[in-house]
């Protein structure tokens, strides 16, 4: 394949190249590239061409909940959206926490488009105070380690679980939610909760265990990575806990930078999710964090879930939007075309950062390399359609939405597959 007449991302900006792949690698990169083949030619004019996606935070549901999305289907709306890599949350059903479940799961995981990086959970069933086996776990290939979906509660637990994996040098990922104050909650707690007459959720819930976690970090050395945060407050708790040296990194959504509590009109189960949407001021915050450099990187928490488990109001319904198809055409409208940021930091919040974090290989277009790209037309407009999902969940609050950015090919290790 030859790519001409594109905007090459190269060592942190963009250059008017032709690229040219072949079995798989990067052979050339230079102004005018001859063909002189039988190759493909793809015509990049106006377009962007980036190094792949990396999400560190996606759930596939295979095994246990094949019905809201499968590693086929979860990994072939990851490359619609651009990513060449994932990493897949361990809360499925049975959870990998055993080398021969864990070996299962890899094995599964092999049906993917793209690359898959498994995690391991911290303690066994993601449930109670028993650890996993940290160190077979890693041996098998787990390249980081999360209880996600459900914070580790007891602290003496979290404090071993952080001595052992500080001792593997690896990674653990915090669902960061204390589950006595977070009780019954389905919705902030603020005016839409009151609006609503719904069980609202604390922001305390969240604080209060990342100030816990933060203190243990200090006293352990691991390298704590905290999901998804949500408040105003935790962006000055991970700010400070830098500046004293820290070994922490955090990550925000997409519907967290874009939306707040104040865009729920009514009570509909598409705006639930855990955190839930916070204040404006929360929402600004985050948004702060990401230009200041306080909040690492941008991953989507991808949450697919059947029609039937969103239909209703936010009471009985599930928690999660699925977000993997739409990340960069929503952050590249409403934060790169509005100048909150540069095109070239988004891509590396989706991409180069997350893979270094994760100590992962890092997408890089560079003569000699694998192929792991996606070109992206960023003047094409579009309305976000679910029925155009690859991704089983339809579940998203962005349906309508008018976006520009529109992912044309993804290529996984020399092989395209999105797009063509």
């Amino acid at each position: 394949m030859i790519i001409k007449n594109g905007r090459v991302y190269l060592n942190g900006n963009y250059e008017k190249k032709d690229l040219r792949i072949q079995d798989g690698i990067i052979t050339e990169i230079s102004e005018d590239i001859k063909d002189e083949s039988d190759s493909q030619i793809f015509d990049a004019q106006y377009m962007v061409i980036n190094p792949g996606f990396v999400d560190p935070h996606v759930h596939l549901r295979q095994p246990g909940k094949e019905t809201e999305e499968t590693i086929e289907s979860g990994t072939k709306a990851a490359a619609r959206g651009g990513f060449t890599t994932v990493g897949a949350m361990p809360n499925v059903t049975p959870v990998p926490d055993t080398t021969d479940k864990f070996n299962k799961q890899l094995k599964l995981n092999s049906n993917a488009d793209i690359n898959v990086v498994q995690y391991a959970p911290i303690t066994v069933n993601e449930t109670g105070n028993e650890l996993v086996d940290f160190v077979e776990l890693q041996k098998l290939g787990a390249f980081a380690f999360s209880n996600d979906g459900k914070g580790v509660t007891n602290t003496k637990t979290m404090f071993e679980a952080m001595k052992k994996i500080k001792q593997l040098n690896s990674h653990l990922a915090a669902h960061i939610e204390d589950a006595d104050i977070f009780g019954n909650g389905v919705i902030n707690e603020g005016t839409k909760s009151t609006e609503f007459n719904l069980p609202g959720i604390s922001r305390v819930a969240e604080t209060a265990q990342l100030a816990r976690d933060l203190a243990l970090v200090a006293e352990t050395g691991v390298h704590y990575h905290a999901c998804h945060i949500s408040t105003k407050e935790s962006v000055e708790m991970i700010r400070v806990a830098k500046e004293k040296g820290l070994n922490v990194t955090c990550e925000v959504t997409p519907h967290h930078l874009l939306l707040s509590e104040e865009d729920i009109v009514s009570d509909d189960a598409l705006y639930k999710m855990n955190p839930p949407l916070r204040a404006k001021e929360d929402k600004d915050a985050l948004i702060k964090g990401i230009q200041e450099g306080v909040i690492d990187i941008i991953a989507t928490d991808h949450a697919p879930h059947v029609a039937s488990k969103k239909e209703g109001g936010f009471i009985g319904s599930a928690f999660g939007i699925s977000g993997i198809e739409t990340v960069f055409p929503l952050i590249y409208t409403k934060l790169v075309k509005e100048s909150v940021i540069p095109l070239t930091e988004l891509i590396n919040l989706i991409s180069t950062k997350p893979a270094h974090i994760f100590n992962l290989s890092a997408p890089k277009i560079s003569v000699g390399e694998k192929a792991n790209l996606n070109i992206i037309d960023i003047m094409d407009s579009y309305s976000i359609d679910t029925n155009d999902f690859l991704s089983k969940g339809k579940n998203t609050p962005f349906n309508n939405w008018l976006v520009y950015g529109k992912i044309k090919l993804t290529v996984c290790n020399g092989k395209v597959v999105y797009g063509g």
